[in-house]
Parts: C-alpha cells; structure tokens; sequence
C-alpha cells in the first residue's frame, strides 16, 4: 500500500504543478503568447484521451466490480448507473447552476473586466470539478494501478489550459502575479486533497470503490463530453487540425492501453 500511496501523491502533486504552470505561463508575454497558441491543441487532445478512458478503461471497471461486489445483482446495473448519472449532474450542478461558466484554455483581456465576485464564485465551482478530478484518479488506481495511469494522464492534459484560463480570469479581475499563483496553487492543491482524502478516507466511512467509481465516471464523462468537446469546438472554429487532435488523443490512449497491457502480460 505504501507504494500506492507514492504513487498517488505523484499523481496528485503533478496535476496540481500543472494548474500552476497554466497559470503562470500568462507571465511573462513572449512565452504567454508562444504557449497561448497551443493550449487548444492540448485541450482537444486531452477530451480525446479523456473519452476513450472513459469508455474503455473506467465503464468496463465499473460494471466489473459492481458484480464482484454485489452477485445477487450482477444483471441489474441500475445503481451504479444511477450513480453515473449523479455524477454527471453533480457536476453540472456545480460548474454551471451556482458558478458562471467560463470557457476552458480561454484568455480573458484585461480591457474586459469582470467582477471579482464572478472570478472567484467561478473558481469555486471549479473547486468541485478539481476535488473529483482527483476522487477519480484515487478510485481508478485502488483498482488498477494501469487504470489509475491513464486516468492521471486524461487529467493531466487539461490541467494546463485550466490553470492557464483561471489565471486570466484573476488578472481580468484586477489582481496580478501573486493572487495568480495563489489560486492556481489551491486548484492543484484541490485535486492533489481529493486523491488523498479518498485514499485516506474513502473505504473507511463506507464509501467503496464499487461506488465511487461510477460516480467518479459520471464527473470524468462530463468533463470529457460537455467541458471540453464544447471547448474544443468553440476554440477550433475553421481549423481542422484542432478537431482532429481531439481523435489523436483517442489513438494516444490506445496506444498507451495496448502498451500498458502488453508490459502486463
């Protein structure tokens, strides 16, 4: 278990360096703008991953444990995915019913200020989205430490324009470097909190991997299918190649999956 635990913190401490490191590439200009260009690409690629890791590694896990766990139910999938489906509205609940939205790897310019108010109920919303961020990678890894991999690796993708868009939305309301590395450092912090806490905690208090993970399956999907695809086809507008990366990023799981499972066996 020790090692588990190392790896959870890596996991957990890498995606939150990510969200710092989105944030701070805002300073100074010239590698601001070099970067800026590529989040997009990023963006799309990791709802790419994101989905096939969804469908492919997380769903698959999920009705497996669930009729390891529960026999006298092994036909009947309505929990767990009633429990998807929570998850899937939670996070809607909590990105876009009590937090404005905002688009993902997008730069807000400081001639469009916005209230503070907004900024911060915003990242408080994100808040959520981050805390299960790291609920997911937790859960996925307590059952396979490949699985848990993978789930990493669709997060981390797009904890760089995250960082990066929550740092511009500080700036555009009126604060500078400081309160930037400030609360890019407590979303990294958030995902790093919820691998920990659900390590620490989960099974504990009767919260099992049998269902944690649909409902961490049910944050992830929404992430992938209403966060980022959106984000993606607002961003690429008449570039191909932005579309396209997000199927790179499907072809990019596969070929980490085959690899993984082939070392495996």
């Amino acid at each position: 278990m020790n090692g588990l635990f190392l790896q959870l913190l890596l996991f957990g401490a890498a995606a939150g360096a990510a969200n710092l490191l989105g944030g701070l590439i805002l300073f100074p200009s010239r590698l601001h703008d070099r970067h800026r260009k590529n989040l997009k690409y990023l963006l799309a690629l990791g709802a790419g991953f994101m989905l096939a890791v969804t469908f492919f590694e997380i769903l698959p896990k999920t009705f497996t444990i669930w009729r390891q766990t529960h026999p006298e139910q092994a036909e009947e999938l309505f929990t767990p995915m009633l429990l998807l489906l929570a998850g899937y509205l939670l996070t809607q609940f909590f990105e876009h019913t009590i937090a404005p939205h905002f688009h993902l790897g997008e730069e807000v310019h400081s001639d469009d200020l916005i209230p503070k108010r907004s900024a911060y109920t915003a990242v408080g919303g994100l808040l959520i989205h981050t805390f299960f961020d790291g609920v997911s990678i937790a859960a996925a890894s307590m059952i396979d430490v490949k699985v848990g991999f993978l789930v990493f690796l669709a997060v981390f993708l797009h904890k760089f324009p995250e960082g990066f868009t929550v740092g511009s939305m500080i700036l555009a309301a009126g604060k500078g470097l400081r309160e930037v590395v400030v609360t890019t450092s407590v979303i990294g912090l958030t995902t790093l909190a919820g691998v920990l806490l659900y390590y620490l905690f989960g099974p504990s208090v009767g919260f099992s991997i049998a269902y944690a993970l649909p409902l961490a399956c049910g944050v992830t999907l929404y992430v992938a299918a209403s966060d980022l695809i959106p984000e993606v086809n607002h961003h690429g507008g008449q570039r191909p190649l932005v579309s396209l990366s997000v199927f790179a990023g499907v072809a990019l799981f596969f070929v980490f999956h085959f690899a993984m499972h082939g070392v495996g066996e």
